[in-house]
């Protein structure tokens, strides 16, 4: 009798951990799904880059600033109820996103959508955590975890060329509708009711002032290409980011419940771990929603055949993970994080080399080389990050260790979309005035954004071919800057990282 109950209660726990883990799938395939049909929403929408940029970003902003929040609201008023709120809210903002009629209304829904994946998140990566308890059962837990979460990053390139090929950009949003249906109907029959019976005060003045400074430092980054990196418009906005943020250390070090506890920085390996899990997203895993950029608008693929080319860097994020586990026996966690961080460096400048060439050989090895970089960062990240805080204070590590992901990649988005906008504009006025064709207003800005068709359309046919060769030769070369920068910031952080981390005193 206590076999057949204990085999019940492993059943439930696995069919916890599926929804659970299938309702964070849900955040990361619409992450890569939408960068795949970014060109397509481009052109039909008609929408500049700092449009393509906020259909990005918004999403991110919202999920990054919300995710502490969501995380005490659920232990506060039931993790269950939560989730089902945030599964509805996803759902009705993924079907506003299908029906948006400009890409303002597209891009206000995406941050409808970051909220709703914030309150989606942070109730079921606790609803895992508590269902399993012991040592081993948690760390069997998260490892079928992080496999279906790497196993939805390769699969969500194809699908989301497969969708938009078959179906339109707008089935990539409308396709959540139903999924989502079938995840509220598996959480209401799977996943018993919980909270924390001491829940911690909401934060109200951090979240809005955290939350605040990310939006005025995005913006800046997105306007600063378009009205000049010396503007008041970018200096205006850079300046409320900087307040904001300082405001926000004032309310956290000052607060007795506050959303971030300062203190966690006094550790020397703590902050290193933040830097890599920052330098990681900003330089790595951003690259699934900048690759089918290039790949679609400086290679001139379609979008399922850029999910196709994007198979060496998926595949290697899915691989690397366990070569990291097995590194873990002979390395420390810093050597492997110094390491990752060195290869995602190579690896961003192999793409910056394949980004001025047209060998498809050096760009599939360029691809995996990042990726294998950003999979022997992908788990050991959050690790580190555990594993510098005394286990007491491990939701508010792992609350500050999923901020820093979301925050890197909209930091590393908004600042290499800005690179990769100056980069194309500037390659462009060169390339057309070295033959002798004079520019038209609109025009950079049009093949920035990856909506050729539109921008030639403002010259005669007989240029097209040559304004075709020097868009796809142009964008290019912004991306080159682009991978270049990224290049250089997982190097800084791959060396600084491996300077503080070697003090291992934990916080």
């Amino acid at each position: 009798m206590s076999a057949h109950l204990a085999s019940r209660r492993t059943h439930g726990r696995t069919a916890v951990l599926l929804v659970g883990a299938l309702g964070c799938a849900m955040t990361v395939l619409d992450t890569n799904v939408v960068g795949i049909v970014l060109p397509t929403i481009a052109r039909d929408l008609n929408a500049s880059f700092a449009d393509i940029e906020w259909v990005i970003s918004t999403y991110v902003l919202c999920f990054s600033a919300l995710l502490l929040p969501a995380g005490s609201i659920a232990d506060r008023y039931g993790r269950k109820r939560v989730f089902l709120c945030g599964i509805v809210l996803f759902a009705l903002a993924s079907c506003a996103c299908g029906l948006a009629p400009t890409a303002t209304a597209l891009y206000l829904a995406r941050g409808a959508q970051g909220v709703g994946a914030a309150f989606l998140l942070a109730p079921a990566l606790a609803i895992i955590g508590h269902a399993f308890h012991e040592e081993s059962a948690r760390a069997r837990a998260w490892a079928i975890w992080g496999a279906i979460m790497g196993l939805t990053m390769v699969l969500a390139p194809l699908i989301g060329g497969a969708i938009n090929a078959l179906l339109g950009w707008r089935w990539a949003f409308h396709i959540n509708v139903p999924i989502c249906a079938a995840l509220a109907l598996a959480v209401a029959g799977v996943i018993d009711e919980s909270r924390d019976p001491t829940p911690r005060p909401l934060d109200f003045a951090g979240i809005v002032l955290f939350a605040g400074g990310m939006f005025a430092f995005t913006w800046a980054l997105i306007v600063g290409p378009v009205q000049g990196w010396g503007s008041a418009g970018f200096l205006l906005r850079l300046g409320a980011g900087l307040v904001l943020f300082l405001g926000f250390s004032q309310v956290e070090r000052r607060g007795r419940h506050p959303m971030l506890d300062l203190s966690l920085f006094a550790a020397p390996a703590f902050v290193g771990a933040v830097i890599a899990m920052l330098a990681y997203a900003a330089s790595a895993q951003v690259m699934a929603s900048l690759l089918p950029l290039f790949l679609q608008n400086a290679r001139g693929k379609t979008a399922l055949l850029a999910g196709v080319s994007m198979l060496p860097f998926a595949l290697a994020m899915l691989v690397l993970p366990q070569v990291g586990r097995r590194l873990a026996t002979r390395l420390r966690s810093y050597q492997i994080l110094a390491l990752g961080l060195a290869i995602v460096a190579l690896g961003n400048l192999a793409m910056m080399v394949a980004a001025g060439h047209h060998s498809p050989a050096l760009l599939i090895l360029a691809m995996a080389v990042l990726g294998s970089g950003g999979g022997l960062l992908n788990g050991e990240t959050q690790k580190a990050i555990m594993g510098t805080v005394p286990r007491h204070r491990a939701g508010m590590a792992s609350g500050i260790s999923t901020t820093a992901r979301f925050s890197g990649i909209l930091l590393g988005f908004a600042s290499l979309g800005a690179v990769l906008a100056g980069g194309v504009q500037a390659a462009l006025r060169d390339s057309m005035l070295h033959v002798g064709i004079s520019g038209t207003p609109g025009f950079a800005d049009t093949i920035a954004a990856g909506d050729l068709a539109r921008a030639l359309a403002m010259y005669p046919a007989t240029l097209h071919e040559t304004l075709t060769a020097l868009a796809r030769d142009s964008y290019g070369a912004g991306f080159a800057r682009a991978f270049l920068v990224a290049g250089v910031v997982s190097l800084v952080a791959s060396v600084t990282v491996y300077v503080l981390m070697r003090d291992r005193r934990r916080v």
